[in-house]
């Protein structure tokens, strides 16, 4: 018997009725004789009410308590999810990330998934049930509750996909699937029905929330493809799935991060001090980027260390900015004002025409770009926070508008001639 793997995210399990519906979805498909294992997020705004409580406590709570008590918002999606489908006549179950067999690292808050034993899944979806399990959460070696960081329920999802050798993996949320940019930013933003592991990861990584970028890497490294679409307004997907090279070349799309700060370090001593920066951030557990080490002089010259850090998704970044403040004084300076806009694509990088003419762009809108990094499938500038959402529509009109060809009509054409 065929089997699949569902999530269903945030606001697509935000109410009662929503519920029922999705209830609804999952039992069509249990009809139509498909094993079926459904991963769940919690309920709307449920996971940003924990963190507000959290905080009427503590500005910087126990990592492993946030664990304890985040990881409830699923429990109480599964738990209503198994509830409805019951009701309707369909064996259900839920489990927690734990009783599923995730088992992660001891990294609270941002633990990665490192094995996957899916027994009792399997014995349940053996009986007939339908399987809801918690996202966003595992349980360590230690037997410790951990949490994936945001987005983790997309990495639960691919992990259980991967684990149960399933068809394939279906990511349900608000969207009918990914586009060229945000389209509450670019009006005229472009549905694309496929799209490359690499350039989805790149996107996530750049600040798309389509999808989270550990998952796609747990998707690429296992060979499932995902499949992006709207719980209720089905039609339009978007497939993230292993492309041939060169088989859409050129930029796919533009993504920004609203938040980006930029620590800069400098002095006699600023090898040791970038070193100890970063120790103490990974200590913390704060993701880094964009890494810039530069020594000016061989005769004890000042020498320059940056880095940027996404400030939005450090719960307790300020308590930590502090931190930084208080070891390394006047050596250290933060900018705060800035976001970041990426070009996502194959073979960017491969001259330098795409950046030069960006670079151009933006310069004859008054637009400057204070850094600029490259990877095999990106170009990011750094951009003043207030300017950010205007970078995005100028690069995507240069870059995508103009592109005579719409994605959804080259994949149709594509289909018709039995390209793959």
């Amino acid at each position: 018997m065929p089997c699949i793997v569902q999530k269903y995210g945030g606001s697509s399990v935000a109410d009662i009725d929503k519920l029922r519906q999705i209830a609804r979805l999952i039992a069509n498909v249990k009809q139509q004789q498909i094993q079926v294992a459904v991963v769940v997020s919690a309920m709307g705004k449920t996971t940003d009410n924990l963190l507000s409580m959290a905080r009427e406590f503590s500005p910087k709570p126990p990592r492993r308590e946030m664990d304890m008590l985040l990881s409830t918002g699923e429990r109480i999606t599964m738990a209503l999810l198994c509830m409805a489908l019951n009701e309707m006549g369909i064996g259900a179950v839920s489990l927690t990330g734990s009783q599923a067999g995730i088992i992660t690292n001891d990294r609270h808050n941002d633990a990665q998934v490192i094995e996957v034993r899916p027994f009792r899944v399997q014995d349940e979806m053996a009986k007939g049930k339908v399987v809801i399990i918690g996202g966003f959460q595992g349980v360590s070696y230690r037997r410790d509750i951990t949490t994936l960081g945001r987005g983790g329920s997309d990495t639960s999802a691919v992990a259980l996909a991967a684990a149960l050798d399933a068809e394939r993996c279906e990511i349900y949320s608000d969207v009918d699937g990914v586009y060229s940019a945000d389209p509450a930013v670019v009006a005229n933003a472009r549905h694309l029905p496929e799209i490359s592991y690499p350039e989805m990861q790149e996107m996530s990584t750049a600040g798309a929330k389509v999808l989270n970028a550990h998952a796609v890497q747990f998707a690429k490294e296992k060979n499932i493809a995902l499949y992006a679409r709207s719980t209720f307004q089905p039609g339009r997907e978007t497939i993230i799935r292993k492309m041939s090279t060169g088989k859409l070349l050129g930029v796919q799309a533009v993504v920004r991060e609203e938040q980006i700060e930029r620590i800069r370090l400098s002095g006699q001593d600023v090898r040791q001090h970038f070193q100890q920066a970063v120790s103490y951030l990974e200590s913390e557990q704060v993701p880094v980027k964009e890494v810039s080490l530069t020594h000016v002089a061989e005769n004890g010259g000042l020498s320059r260390a940056s880095f940027v850090v996404p400030a939005s998704q450090i719960y307790d970044w300020k308590d930590i900015k502090t931190g930084l403040q208080n070891k390394f004084g006047h050596n250290l300076a933060f900018d705060t004002d800035l976001s970041a806009v990426s070009l996502i694509g194959e073979g960017l990088n491969r001259n330098n025409q795409t950046l030069l003419k960006t670079l151009a762009l933006l310069a004859e809108n008054s637009i400057t770009a204070h850094a600029v990094t490259t990877t095999s499938f990106r170009i990011s500038l750094l951009v003043p926070r207030g300017l950010v959402d205007q970078s995005v529509q100028l690069c995507h009109d240069c870059w995508i508008t103009s592109q005579s060809v719409d994605p959804n009509e080259r994949f149709e054409a594509s289909r018709g001639q039995g390209v793959e």
